[in-house]
């Protein structure tokens, strides 16, 4: 199925919706939590590649790297980004190739890389975040300020309820 066929999608909500009885509220919010996830990040990707034949993991490897000016040890970008070393390391290569970034041994460590973004990856970078922010806008524009305001407060509530489930798990 192609992405722009969104209207034909069975997501996973849905499915709970035509079985309401086999899920509680938790379950059925967590589906909705993630749909709109999925639906979102399946846009991004699309426009991503469409505009600028970019991938969201090298734009979120590039949204990292923004931030540093001194650009940043690999470790540090992998734990970031919650990704392996390893799929870190083929992206690093390719935006290395592509030009967006630079890599350069620690003069301390030569068994640590720093990765930064050169010139052109910080020009590339802040067009794509400018569109980045354009479609999302679209993506919310159906929600009033209120709604956003309400839906970032009970979300922040959300989150301390997860951070605090998992303390006590830890």
């Amino acid at each position: 199925m192609a992405e722009t066929d969104i209207e034909g999608w069975l997501d996973s909500e849905t499915k709970v919706v035509e079985a309401p009885a086999d899920h509680g509220d938790e379950t059925r919010l967590w589906l909705r939590l993630l749909t709109c996830t999925t639906l979102i990040e399946a846009e991004v990707r699309r426009q991503l590649r469409e505009e600028f034949d970019f991938t969201l993991p090298r734009f979120d490897l590039l949204a990292q790297l923004e931030r540093a000016e001194d650009g940043m040890v690999l470790g540090e970008v992998s734990r970031r980004m919650m990704v392996s070393a390893g799929n870190l390391t083929a992206l690093v290569e390719r935006l290395v190739e592509s030009g967006h970034i630079s890599r350069t041994t620690s003069p301390t460590d030569r068994r640590v890389q720093i990765v930064a973004l050169t010139a052109f990856g910080r020009k590339e970078f802040r067009k794509m975040a400018d569109r980045h922010g354009d479609w999302i806008g679209a993506l919310f524009q159906g929600l009033s300020s209120r709604d956003r305001e309400v839906l970032m407060k009970e979300l922040g509530k959300l989150k301390g309820s997860i951070r605090g489930a998992l303390a006590g798990n830890a």
